[in-house]
């Protein structure tokens, strides 16, 4: 999924909500200045997570083209 993707399905979120990107921008940044905080916890990731990140990033991970031939790789051990 593209980012652009992503932020699409974000967007059809909050409009079901009443709401656009914008307005939930503007709500989350005021709730921020009002409370002096985040009106949320961050997850910080553990260095496992880390690391399975990274590699993601690399580029270098197996790419499929069918969730067949992804569910056959992680079966393979099995």
């Amino acid at each position: 999924m593209t980012e652009s993707a992503v932020v699409r399905a974000r967007s059809a979120v909050l409009a079901s909500m009443g709401l656009t990107l914008s307005d939930a921008f503007r709500m989350l940044l005021k709730r921020v200045a009002k409370e002096k905080a985040s009106p949320f916890e961050p997850l910080t990731p553990n260095a496992e997570t880390i690391a399975a990140m990274r590699e993601a990033r690399s580029g270098e991970l197996p790419r499929f083209k069918t969730v067949e031939d992804l569910m056959r790789d992680l079966n393979a051990g099995d």
